[in-house]
């Protein structure tokens, strides 16, 4: 009796442990690039051929061989079930490439995690920027002050799950490499940084807003019109393939007006900390396919909520506004000097 019990134990032992294996498999796989699931496949029916050749010129029960066509059968679903569903090709046309302009910042003094924030990319002739807030690099009265920040670049146009780190320094020989833009009212709220291509890392995908989506070809902007504000509220995207969100707005001020005679008009938006230096568009009628950057206006750089300081906050709700800084400042910021 005891040893039928201690079989007993051994067998549901190993159930465990097939249990946890198959959770193991289909984890692993799915870290894979697409491109080495075929190979994978092609190996794995190769090792059970030869596990096979052995398994039957030894003397081994029938009940054994048939767990073994079982378990390489099910190992084979597993395989087919976690391939990706889509071509390269098929996967490209399938994201809409406004979302490629877009990326995560967090911002370090040395080692330190200091913030999280939106930023996206603008390209003038040959060169490549990054767009954000003036106060993600530098915000004197909370004491902001990085040196460097990272963002997130995929590297593999056919599986969006692959991205490096990339860290750009925000000070050379003690300037900034960054610049910013003031007008009459004052500074304003954007910042832009060069990246030098060269330097990217292998493989990257990335899209870049250009001076053509500034233009509003012919379609004025005006209040309440739709607009889409994508970013990273709270840090909060998709983690697996490492794109942001769109939240929607509208309009909320006079549009071409500087609102109370600064550079940014008002949208209409639920936002969060996180969403700062995000692009405010527009979907313009007719340029472009559905998926192609060039159907998105670029009208504004998503800075802070607006609220009023005589407002209540037990009685009355935040206004749900937040300012838009105009993004007729980029042609300045990005200028030859």
């Amino acid at each position: 009796m005891k040893n039928l019990q201690e079989a007993t134990e051994r067998i549901c032992e190993l159930k465990g442990s097939l249990v946890a294996l198959d959770a193991l498999l289909p984890a692993l796989l799915e870290t894979l690039p697409s491109s080495a699931h075929t190979a994978l496949a092609r190996s794995f029916e190769a090792h059970a051929e030869a596990a096979r050749t052995v398994m039957l010129n030894t003397t081994l029960s029938d009940h054994v061989m048939a767990a073994f066509e079982r378990d390489i059968a099910r190992t084979r679903a597993v395989l087919a079930g976690t391939a990706p569903p889509q071509s390269a090709l098929e996967q490209r046309h399938a994201i809409e490439e406004v979302l490629l302009t877009t990326t995560h910042i967090r911002t370090y003094t040395g080692s330190h995690l200091s913030t999280g924030a939106s930023g996206f990319f603008f390209r003038r002739d040959e060169r490549l920027f990054l767009v954000t807030n003036r106060h993600v690099f530098i915000d004197e009265p909370s004491g902001h002050l990085p040196d460097r920040i990272e963002i997130e670049l995929h590297t593999d146009a056919s599986d969006l799950t692959q991205y490096a780190t990339f860290s750009i320094p925000l000070y050379g020989s003690g300037l900034a490499l960054w610049r910013q833009a003031a007008d009459t009212a004052g500074p304003v709220d954007v910042a832009i940084i060069e990246i030098h291509a060269c330097r990217l890392p292998a493989g990257t995908v990335l899209q870049a807003f250009e001076p053509s989506n500034l233009s509003s070809q012919g379609e004025d902007a005006a209040i309440g019109d739709t607009l889409m504000i994508i970013g990273y509220p709270l840090g909060f995207h998709d983690t697996v393939h490492h794109l942001a969100v769109a939240r929607s707005a509208s309009i909320a001020s006079a549009y071409g007006v500087r609102f109370q005679r600064q550079g940014y008009f008002l949208t209409d938006a639920r936002t969060h900390r996180g969403s700062s230096g995000a692009p405010v568009l527009r979907r313009r009628n007719g340029e472009g396919g559905s998926a192609s950057l060039a159907t998105w206006q670029l009208l504004g750089v998503h800075s802070t909520r607006m609220d009023m300081r005589t407002r209540d906050r037990v009685e009355d709700e935040s206004l749900g506004l937040n300012c838009a800084w105009y993004t007729d400042v980029l042609m300045a910021l990005t200028q030859p000097t």
